[in-house]
């Protein structure tokens, strides 16, 4: 009878987590289906082109390729496909061929083969650019870097890019990892994000967005929150690409897959981490002692590498760029293996891990506690950053993130209207990471009938209206107001080969009154 009593207990609480679950994912849409809802008017009567692969997917399992050409009031014109081809069978590194799709008779341009970023050719017969492809949350995974080089090619053929949301499959939440410097940013590292950036695709493009410019849409996920992994949303895993099967391969990317060039590598698809002359109970032994959450390692010998196999217990907690980190640091204390080092050509390693710092901390013995310590303060000063660009809350009311209506409103453009003349830029305002609006400096100058000189030498702008002279500088935050040095929260910068300079502060420092309406996105100046 007591047997009894505890399946009953067992299959009533089975039942609850079921319905709890379901009552978690029957509430979540991806952005490929709400295009074809609510964001319809982003492509309705246009010629659209698709960025997609395999992984472009609704919940149902239908690609966005037969939703897009099945819809007949547009007009799809075009798919481009990212590395791995549009199919996701290529190798990765495999060059891949654009060529004319066999049933509906439009090209396929390739996104990795004789071009990574679309060309005015590519273009010319597209409105509007639609991407929809599934990440894995790695900084080097190249999906996301494809979607900013289609921003770059958007920005520059005045096309407009709509993004349809996914998941971050290893969660919202873990930011992890060291930054990515400018010296070392190529298609593995395409921005100053760290290994682990706890974005998803839309979040991605408003980040990207800053230093590009383009005209961006986002179709946001309904029922998503960043304390979310893939196993929330009840959807099946497509493969992302070859080696990227299954969900324990997406977790195991960056756990295992940080040592090109290196001789530690991974196995059996990012599951199992390890090289030649390494003591594969030892490596296991100081990763289990290391107290890495979510995870533990099974000493393995693969052939002549000895290693260790990840058993994630945890995924919620697991940190896939932290336990890469100690993993390769622990390996180079047993080994003493060669660190790759750049030259005249940046090697991949350094690419991997976006600096050289990695490689000379490995030399300097350095423990993988004293390497964390090492990068956090950048780390935590991009986590700061990073907060303005995120669409989706935490789910526990903190953090309320942004619904649907909110991530339309800050996509609309913004308009400046000076003494009741509304001006035309030739190139967009952006709010900056200051919230600071900014606009292109001579269009604002004339609108306000002054005057102004920069010196390409000094870096110095003067902006003179009548008897009044203010003097400001690139990349600093000072500025002379008549005899009077003042200080700003922002400054000036070149952007897409435009100086822009902060409206408040030109305004203001010329008597004028300015006025910030978020909600219609318009600042008047009087």
């Amino acid at each position: 009878m007591r047997k009894i009593f505890t399946l009953l207990i067992a299959v009533a609480a089975l039942l609850l987590f079921c319905n709890a679950a379901f009552a978690q994912t029957s509430n979540f849409k991806l952005g490929n289906e709400l295009l074809m809802t609510k964001y319809h008017h982003l492509i309705d009567g246009k010629k659209v082109g698709l960025v997609t692969n395999q992984s472009g997917v609704n919940s149902r399992g239908v690609s966005t390729i037969d939703v897009l050409a099945d819809d007949p009031s547009i007009n799809l014109t075009a798919l481009f496909g990212p590395e791995h081809g549009i199919d996701g069978t290529a190798k990765a590194g495999a060059y891949v061929e654009s060529y004319t799709h066999p049933t509906l008779g439009i090209p396929v341009y390739s996104l990795y083969g004789a071009t990574r970023e679309p060309s005015a050719e590519m273009l010319k017969n597209v409105d509007v650019l639609v991407f929809d492809v599934q990440d894995i949350g790695a900084r080097s995974y190249t999906y996301m870097s494809t979607l900013n080089y289609c921003m770059v090619a958007a920005k520059k053929y005045n096309k407009t890019v709509v993004i349809l949301d996914r998941p971050n499959p290893v969660g919202g939440e873990i930011v992890e990892g060291p930054m990515m410097e400018d010296p070392y940013i190529t298609f593995v590292g395409v921005d100053n994000l760290p290994m682990a950036h706890g974005m998803t695709a839309g979040e991605l493009a408003r980040f990207y967005n800053r230093k590009i410019g383009a005209g961006i849409e986002v179709v946001p996920m309904e029922g998503y929150t960043r304390s979310m992994i893939y196993q929330d949303t009840g959807l099946p895993w497509v493969p992302t690409s070859p080696n990227i099967p299954d969900l324990d391969s997406v977790f195991g990317y960056m756990a295992t897959g940080l040592g090109e060039g290196t001789g530690i590598g991974q196995a059996d698809k990012f599951k199992w981490i390890g090289g030649k002359g390494l003591d594969a109970q030892k490596f296991a032994d100081l990763l289990n002692k290391a107290g890495l959450p979510g995870v533990e390692f099974e000493a393995e010998q693969i052939g002549d590498k000895g290693g260790a196999r990840l058993h994630i217990s945890d995924y919620y907690t697991f940190n896939p760029a932290k336990t890469g980190i100690y993993a390769l640091t622990y390996a180079h204390s047993l080994t003493n293996f060669t660190v790759p080092k750049s030259g005249a050509t940046v090697v991949m390693f350094d690419k991997i891990m976006g600096t050289d710092k990695l490689g000379r901390y490995l030399e300097q013995g350095l423990t993988p506690q004293q390497i964390e310590a090492q990068y956090a303060g950048e780390l935590n000063r991009f986590k700061e950053q990073r907060k303005q660009y995120l669409i989706y809350g935490d789910g526990t009311g903190q953090e309320p993130g942004l619904d649907a209506g909110q991530v339309e409103q800050q996509q609309r453009p913004i308009s400046v209207i000076v003494e009741g003349r509304s001006i035309d830029f030739d190139a967009a305002p952006f709010m900056d990471a200051n919230n600071r609006l900014m606009v292109p400096l001579r269009a604002i100058v004339e609108a306000l009938d002054a005057t102004v000189d920069f010196n390409g030498e000094t870096k110095e702008i003067t902006i003179v209206k009548q008897d009044q002279t203010s003097i400001f500088m690139l990349n600093s935050n000072m500025v002379l107001v008549g005899k009077e040095l003042k200080s700003m929260d922002t400054m000036p910068v070149v952007k897409n080969g435009r100086t822009m300079v902060p409206v408040r502060y030109v305004g203001e420092y010329f008597g004028a009154l300015v006025n910030w309406d978020p909600a219609a996105r318009i600042v008047t100046v009087d």
